[in-house]
């Protein structure tokens, strides 16, 4: 028949030209699947040496004897020697250094020895630990009760810390003669105590130097007894710093005064006594 011998078309005429045929996928297509199988193996190698080493970290960390404590240093002590503070600190020695509570070394430091203001516990690889201390600074001494010749000192934020047998120099005595009244009544010992070292700390610095003594009768009644016998009547805390600007050009201005009073900065007055 015509149609057999001129319309017949071959599976091999179809799919000479036809893509999906059985000459396989594109090249596209090939040269797709031959990149995605090298990134693969990277990966999954990526991922095993990963593993490996953070397998390495964690038994280097914890189980090896590489990392471990073997000293603990002291730094910034001024009265406290580096043996008591090893000791409050109780670094356990030989355990991984990684395991070491940072947090708790300070807090036993802290609550063992009142001198220190702030310490930080720092992990020094790696076989130490460091201690950075910082210890309170004396602004005023109170004398001890019961106990004659000895003082406590006494803190910028009004904290008595520790007991001395000598009165450091230039540190000046504070004094509570707290009266009865009722405004007295409503601020404790421990605030009032605070706000003469705050007075305190206000002083002008020459003034400061020559202070003795610190009375405080109650909330705004605070005195400074200088060298020279000469006084200071401060008033409250309040107003420090201009309070220490009069002050200054107060004992300029009257240098034979022996008291002066800045209670009000802005109605300063001085006197023969």
């Amino acid at each position: 028949m015509g149609g057999a011998a001129g319309g017949t078309t071959t599976a091999e005429d179809h799919g000479a030209g036809m893509p999906g045929s059985d000459f396989g996928p594109p090249p596209a297509q090939r040269a797709g699947r031959r990149l995605r199988l090298p990134r693969l193996r990277t990966l999954l190698i990526l991922i095993i040496v990963a593993m490996v080493l953070g397998s390495f970290a964690v038994w280097a960390l914890y189980s090896s004897n590489l990392l471990r404590v073997e000293r603990v240093t002291v730094s910034g002590t001024r009265v406290l020697t580096e043996e008591q503070v090893r000791g409050a600190a109780e670094v356990p020695m030989g355990v991984p250094l990684a395991s070491v509570d940072t947090g708790a070394v300070e807090h036993r430091l802290k609550t063992s020895l009142r001198r220190i203001a702030s310490v930080e516990a720092v992990r020094d690889w790696p076989n130490s630990m460091g201690l950075k201390v910082t210890e309170r600074t004396p602004e005023a001494l109170m004398e001890k009760p019961g106990d004659t010749g000895k003082y406590i000192e006494v803190d910028v934020e009004g904290v008595p810390y520790a007991t001395v047998a000598k009165r450091p120099k230039g540190v000046p005595l504070l004094v509570l003669d707290v009266d009865k009244s009722a405004g007295s009544r409503r601020f404790g010992a421990d605030r009032l105590r605070l706000e003469a070292v705050k007075a305190t700390v206000a002083l002008p610095e020459a003034v400061r130097r020559d202070t003795r003594t610190v009375r405080i009768g109650s909330y705004d009644s605070i005195t400074m007894e200088l060298s020279g016998n000469r006084t200071v009547m401060w008033g409250s805390s309040e107003h420090g710093a201009a309070k220490a600007r009069t002050l200054t050009a107060l004992m300029k201005a009257e240098k034979e005064a022996g008291h002066f009073d800045v209670s009000v900065p802005s109605a300063p007055a001085a006197s023969a006594s």
